[in-house]
């Protein structure tokens, strides 16, 4: 299979299958977290499907790899907060 698209490539899809996972965690968060914790973790899920999408218009390699590696440390930043957030008890 030709891949034609971002939509067409595997890493994209799980990208949004994140979105989906932090949206529906930090639906139970406390109100008070809105601005802080949930928005930060939101932006940052979005934000890598949204660079992989980005960096695959890239006409050049070496960019669109700088854009995989930019949504690997999102995934990385992410994957802290996720650990702050047991921590300090945010989970219900």
């Amino acid at each position: 299979m030709k891949i034609k698209s971002f939509k067409d490539l595997n890493i994209w899809e799980r990208g949004v299958k994140i979105v989906e996972d932090i949206y529906a965690i930090t639906k139970s968060f406390p109100k008070e977290e809105i601005y802080g914790l949930t928005s930060q973790m939101r932006r940052a899920a979005i934000s890598i499907p949204s660079n992989i999408a980005e960096g695959f218009s890239s006409a050049y390699n070496k960019e669109y790899k700088q854009f995989l590696y930019i949504s690997l440390g999102v995934l990385f930043g992410s994957n802290y907060s996720n650990c702050d957030c047991c921590k300090i008890k945010v989970y219900k």
